[in-house]
């Protein structure tokens, strides 16, 4: 992690506390020394971030920093909120702690703190398969589509035979207890539909996309509205 992540970083940890935060425990969350945690504060509040700090106490940040003034609705916080404590409880790390810090941003940087209209909204996404252990996978995939670089991957069938492959993510489907990686297979010269459960083993290339990934993108929703007619008729499909 460069600086300039690392101050985002701090920025973020910051946002998602409501008391002041020791500098200590910034570090060891943060993954630094406490004498780096010092200067990245102080480059934070030369840079004119509104950092609070008192020896002994801790660091806190005042609202309204960076973004600027938001309001929602009622309604539109708790789409929000619903939204983003969905996609915490999936198995997806950087998807889950992104959530978490955006909920933050978007309390902070409206005009009323909303934090405390956050914490309880009533809504809860209900998980009927219980907690998921982490994929990472589903973070390898993410970083390919917005890179459009292709993965190497190690994928069983049905039948538990592995194959290698190369392929090139274009859609990717979090469903109920499974996700879903649909995308061009370089092997067999066509779209392919892979359970992340199957894939056992991934790598990143440097392999560039052959068409870009909104193309891509395209010819397969063409393909799947020709292959599943019923399904491509509903609205929003």
């Amino acid at each position: 992690m460069d600086k300039t992540e690392r101050l985002f970083s701090v920025m973020d940890a910051l946002r998602r506390h409501r008391r002041p935060v020791t500098a200590a425990a910034l570090a060891e969350e943060q993954g630094v020394s406490v004498r780096t945690l010092y200067r990245d504060v102080q480059t934070l509040i030369g840079l004119g971030a509104p950092i609070d700090g008192e020896a002994g106490v801790g660091y806190m940040l005042r609202p309204g920093f960076f973004l600027p003034p938001l309001m929602f609705t009622p309604e539109e916080l708790e789409a929000l909120v619903l939204g983003g404590r969905w996609v915490q409880s999936q198995p997806d790390a950087g998807l889950a702690g992104a959530a978490k810090n955006a909920l933050a941003k978007i309390a902070t940087a409206s005009p009323d703190d909303l934090r405390d209209r956050i914490k309880d909204t009533g809504l809860w996404p209900v998980l009927m398969r219980g907690p998921q252990e982490p994929t990472p996978v589903l973070g390898l995939v993410r970083a390919a589509m917005r890179n459009e670089k292709a993965l190497h991957i190690g994928y069983a069938d049905e039948s538990g035979r592995q194959s290698e492959r190369d392929i090139w993510p274009v859609q990717l489907a979090y469903y109920e207890g499974k996700q879903i990686v649909a995308g061009w297979c370089c092997m067999r010269e066509a779209f392919r539909n892979f359970r992340t459960d199957r894939i056992v083993s991934a790598s990143e290339t440097e392999q560039r996309y052959g068409r870009r990934r909104l193309q891509l993108a395209k010819e397969w929703r063409e393909e799947w509205a020709r292959l599943h007619p019923d399904w491509a008729s509903q609205p929003g499909a």
